[in-house]
């Protein structure tokens, strides 16, 4: 409860990686610790699973901590966006389902699970591409979807990956995650669509990927600010000339 309870001091100055490119913690005093988090996130380990990798857990409780774990990401992902990542516990338990102790076992403090929800919604984003290519009727209609759905990703998560300073190896390994598991999906889309005659044959994933996040920019401070319009103009110059 006390890590909980003490978390606004750890994720103050959050900012997001398509403001920036950059995600900052101005407080340093916990830094190795939100570093050591960072990594192991990266790396596949939880912080604490709850017992759902423990050997010898029946399968019908591991598939019921991986559920109610889900559920949590789910829930608070939706908190966040809604009122900030410094909700209270008790509202993202309720949209859950789930009691307040079950958010601590998984999650021992606020970083914990921000850094969590990042690396759902980096997944969830890159499993996305070869969906999309496989129910698109062409690739570029699927890159089209897609890219809407990193945009929603820059510009409603805000804050999520906010949690180290840029110096920071921590910091280094959640970009490279972000970077390792989205390039490759976008790059893919890409070629697709080039192979299949509908754009051009020289854009660069990365480079798309950074001018949609320099578009993103300014999206939460201002209502009237319509990201995805202007990111539907970045991707319609692609289409080659007839």
């Amino acid at each position: 409860m006390r890590s909980w309870a003490n978390a606004h001091d750890r994720c103050s100055a959050l900012a997001s990686w398509s403001q920036s490119g950059t995600v900052f913690l101005n407080d340093t005093e916990h830094g190795s610790a939100l570093q050591a988090r960072a990594v192991g996130a990266v790396e596949g380990r939880t912080v604490n699973d709850g017992g759902e990798g423990g050997r010898g857990a029946a399968p019908s409780k591991r598939k019921d901590a991986r559920r109610n774990r889900e559920a949590l990401l789910n829930a608070a992902a939706a908190v966040f966006v809604a009122s900030g990542v410094d909700a209270p516990v008790r509202d993202i338990a309720a949209r859950a389902g789930v009691g307040v102790g079950t958010i601590y076992r998984h999650f021992p403090t606020r970083a914990d699970l921000i850094i969590a929800v990042y690396r759902h919604q980096v997944e969830a984003c890159a499993e996305a591409g070869p969906e999309l290519l496989g129910s698109c009727p062409t690739p570029y209609a699927a890159l089209g979807r897609w890219i809407n759905l990193f945009v929603d990703f820059l510009v409603t998560k805000h804050g999520l990956a906010a949690v180290l300073r840029a110096d920071d190896p921590g910091f280094g390994a959640l970009h490279d995650y972000f970077l390792d598991r989205l390039v490759p999906v976008c790059g893919r889309l890409l070629r697709a669509a080039a192979d299949a005659g509908e754009i051009r044959s020289d854009v660069d994933a990365l480079e798309l990927m950074r001018g949609v996040g320099n578009l993103c920019i300014g999206a939460d401070s201002d209502p009237r600010y319509d990201a995805r319009r202007l990111v539907g103009f970045l991707v319609a110059g692609l289409r080659r000339p007839e």
